[in-house]
C-alpha cells in the first residue's frame, strides 16, 4: 500500500505516505489512495483532525516521473485537502521537492523537524511549479517565492517556517505537532470547520480563477522537449544541457 492509516488517537488518525522506495513520489496510485483515504476520513464524524506524515527520509519527492499523475487529478487532490472540513496537520522530518511542496502547502498546519529540506526543483528539469502555486502563493512570502521558484535552491526547515511554507520548525517536531493537535481537539467541530473556511477562502479563489489555465500549462510543459531532456538527464544522472 502506498498510503497507510493508523487507528485514531483521541479523534486524530495518522495518514502515512508509505512508499519510501519511490521517495513517496506522487504516482497515479498514491494519488488515488490518498484521495480515497481523505474522502473517508472527511466524512467520518468521529475524526477531529488528520495527521499527515511519511516513512523514509523523504516526505514527498513530487510527481513520479516514471508514472506521473494526471495534472487535473492532482489539482483535485490539492483542492480536496483545502476543502476538507477537518484540519490537516503535516509532520515533515525528511525531504520535500516540487509537487510535494504543493501537497504540504494544501495542509492547514505543518511542522518541520531536523533533517527536513525543501526545493522547488521544477525549473531544473524543464517544467514550472504551476498547479502547486494555487495553495502556495497565497501563503508564502512573495520575495521568498520569487527566489526559490526561480533558483530551485534547497532550504531548511527553519527557512521554511520563516517564509510561511510551514507553521513551525522544531527540534522536537512530535511535541509541537501534539500541541497543535491538542488545540484542535479542544475546539468545537462545527466552529473548527467554519474557521477553516475563513482561512482557505483566498486559496479556493485561486483554484476557481486559475485551475484550468495551470492544468493546461503543466501538461504543456511536461510534454515539452525541454522537459523530456531534463527528465532524461535526471534519470541518467548527468548534467542538463542548459546548465552553465
Amino acid at each position: 500500500m502506498s498510503v497507510s492509516v493508523s487507528s485514531p488517537v483521541r479523534g486524530v488518525p495518522t495518514v502515512t505516505l508509505d512508499l519510501p522506495e519511490r521517495r513517496n513520489a506522487i504516482s497515479a496510485d498514491l494519488l488515488g489512495a490518498l484521495a480515497g483515504t481523505l474522502g473517508r476520513l472527511g466524512e467520518d464524524p468521529g475524526t477531529r483532525a488528520i495527521l499527515l506524515t511519511h516513512t523514509g527520509t523523504t516526505f514527498c519527492a513530487g510527481a513520479d516521473l516514471k508514472d506521473p499523475p494526471d495534472p487535473a487529478a492532482f489539482v483535485a487532490l490539492l483542492r480536496q485537502l483545502v476543502e476538507l472540513p477537518k484540519p490537516v496537520v503535516a509532520r515533515v522530518t525528511g525531504h520535500v521537492r516540487a509537487g510535494g511542496l504543493g501537497l504540504l502547502g494544501a495542509c492547514d498546519l505543518a511542522v518541520a523537524g531536523p533533517g527536513s529540506t525543501f526545493a522547488f526543483s521544477e525549473v531544473h528539469i524543464g517544467v514550472a511549479p504551476a498547479v502547486i502555486s494555487m495553495p502556495l502563493l497565497p501563503r508564502v512570502d512573495p520575495s521568498a517565492a520569487s527566489r526559490y521558484y526561480l533558483t530551485g535552491e534547497r532550504f531548511d526547515g527553519a527557512e521554511a517556517a520563516r517564509i510561511g511554507l510551514v507553521t513551525a520548525y522544531a527540534d522536537d517536531p512530535d511535541s509541537t505537532v501534539q500541541a497543535l493537535l491538542d488545540g484542535v481537539r479542544a475546539a468545537a467541530p462545527g466552529a473548527l470547520a467554519e474557521t477553516k473556511k475563513l482561512l482557505t477562502a483566498k486559496v479556493l479563489d485561486a483554484f476557481d480563477d486559475h485551475s484550468d489555465a495551470l492544468i493546461a500549462l503543466s501538461a504543456r510543459l511536461f510534454g515539452s522537449a525541454e522537459a523530456r531532456e531534463g527528465m532524461a538527464a535526471f534519470f541518467e544522472r548527468r548534467e542538463r544541457p542548459w546548465a552553465l
